[in-house]
């Protein structure tokens, strides 16, 4: 019968009064607290090592057991076998799809006379149990939300065109409970993270103090272990519900173990019933991925604990859940951009204004599905219902100069309205410059500066001048302006004298050309 391996300080104790002292194993036995055969394989361990009394004091008890024991994790006795790598097994267990068994098998392969399954699993454990702790963890009710997405997508068919799109799977769940959501979304950005987080909360019916998201682009800008950076748009949607946001460490899976175990039974067993049936949209995918989670929250009785995901929710995480406010969040992006020298941002080709002491500023533009608003050191200067990117401006007059702001408001039934007022044939010179124009705007500016001339030369000459424009065909502000600095509108127009029409053979007229 194999001998107990006694602790390094009665180790010590039998050499030295063995040794030294020059006492009978059997007296010192008596004296450790041991039986002589354990004494007697001490001793003989102790000799074949090679050790000399006293030991060095440089050596420790981990040396010294080391010395007379041996490694710890490989079996004593006449049959040495291959000792595996542990610490590759160890990294390949951390690989995808791989298991002991798999690894076992490739081991066997290799050495037909290595170890069998069992010992080589009991092997590894030891192996194992000498790795650093790992903290346990505790999370109160209500207090952690633990989201990521699923690593394997779902393929969804367009039933049209045939294509095959893959659904990525949004996954939360609630750090004392277990409480788990998922959701298909098209991608991972952040309108479709934040869509995720809109609709756990929508199904847990409150918001957790703690959001707990792993350290992706879509939510840490810049991952630190001691400051993230967390992205603009995430945080204010915490802001909104009430919460705060706390990444992962970079590369610590185990600060979100939980919602790493969610995405496993995620692809393990949700996603392992589905693999079958094929979809035709998302919405179909979440109502299959919907009915299966009622029975993974509601029929699934959890063994530690003798009551399911629901039950626990109930009793732990929902009686300590923040209310959610009134409506859920807009998600909203962020971009720096100029104000141009018009007092006009450019958003997505749609030009928004904003008052004009503001030009030439860099300002940030919050940008919604129906608004947008320009922000300078967290102020906000303006905002603006959401165009189309046709290229037009939305323009508010507020924030025009009031110079500015005197021309805009002059509108085509206004200039006709001014040009009437004035007497019918500079309403009519009027529309003849509006129609002549490729475009009408293009002749609001010199309706404009002709009707200005009002002030200086007064209504009944530039009547007058106006008629005189129409018989020379000059419909232009120049020539209206140089018709009455020359006074010719006070003098009469020559009439043409009258003449017979020329009939002949070889004129041919204008007719002929068309």
């Amino acid at each position: 019968m194999p001998t107990r391996r006694v602790v390094m300080r009665q180790v010590r104790e039998i050499v030295r009064l063995n040794l030294e002292a020059g006492l009978s194993t059997r007296v010192v036995g008596e004296r450790v607290g041991v039986g002589p055969t354990t004494v007697r394989d001490t001793l003989k361990r102790f000799a074949r090592a090679g050790l000399a009394w006293p030991v060095p004091e440089a050596t420790s008890d981990a040396e010294l057991e080391q010395l007379l024991y041996g490694v710890p994790g490989v079996k004593p006795g006449w049959r040495k076998v291959v000792e595996p790598d542990w610490s590759a097994v160890a990294r390949e267990l951390k690989r995808k799809h791989v298991t002991l068994q798999v690894l076992w098998d490739e081991y066997i392969a290799d050495h037909p006379d290595g170890y069998r399954y069992s010992r080589f699993c009991d092997l590894f454990r030891n192996w194992e149990g000498r790795l650093p702790l790992v903290m346990r963890q505790h999370h109160g009710g209500g207090e952690k939300l633990f989201v990521d997405y699923a690593g394997d997508t779902v393929p969804v068919v367009d039933r049209k065109t045939g294509e095959v799109r893959d659904a990525h799977i949004f996954v939360a769940v609630m750090g004392a409970s277990s409480l788990s959501f998922a959701l298909a979304t098209w991608t991972e950005q952040l309108g479709d993270w934040i869509a995720g987080h809109n609709a756990a909360y929508s199904v847990f019916g409150g918001a957790t103090q703690l959001l707990v998201p792993d350290n992706a682009k879509v939510a840490v800008i810049k991952a630190c272990l001691y400051d993230p950076m967390v992205n603009r748009s995430y945080s204010d949607m915490a802001q909104h519900y009430g919460t705060a946001i706390l990444p992962a460490r970079p590369r610590r899976p185990r600060d979100k173990a939980e919602v790493e175990a969610c995405v496993g039974i995620v692809e393990r067993w949700l996603l392992g019933r589905l693999r079958n049936r094929t979809f035709y949209s998302l919405a179909e995918l979440n109502g299959a991925i919907a009915e299966w989670l009622a029975k993974l929250n509601d029929g699934r009785v959890l063994r530690q604990y003798g009551r399911t995901r629901r039950q626990r929710f109930e009793e732990i995480d929902a009686p300590n859940l923040r209310p959610l406010p009134g409506e859920p969040w807009v998600h909203a992006e962020w971009r720096r951009c100029r104000v141009g020298l018009d007092y006009h941002v450019e958003i997505e080709r749609h030009y928004y204004s904003v008052p004009y002491r503001f030009a030439r500023r860099e300002v940030e533009a919050r940008i919604c599905a129906r608004t947008v608003e320009i922000f300078l050191g967290g102020e906000r200067i303006a905002a603006h219902m959401r165009g189309s990117g046709n290229g037009r401006h939305t323009t508010i007059s507020a924030h025009m100069p009031s110079s500015h702001r005197r021309y805009g408001e002059w509108t085509p039934a206004k200039i006709r309205s001014e040009a009437s007022r004035i007497g019918p044939t500079l309403r009519q010179l009027v529309d003849r410059i509006i129609e002549d124009r490729p475009h009408p705007e293009q002749g609001y500016r010199s309706c404009l500066g002709i009707i200005r001339l009002e002030k200086r030369f007064g209504a009944e000459r530039l009547e007058a001048a106006a008629l005189r424009a129409l018989e020379i065909q000059a419909r232009n502000y120049p020539s209206i302006k140089s018709i009455l600095e020359k006074g010719l509108d006070r003098v009469p127009t020559p009439a043409s004298p009258e003449r017979e029409p020329i009939l002949h053979t070889n004129i041919r007229g204008s007719n002929y050309y068309h």
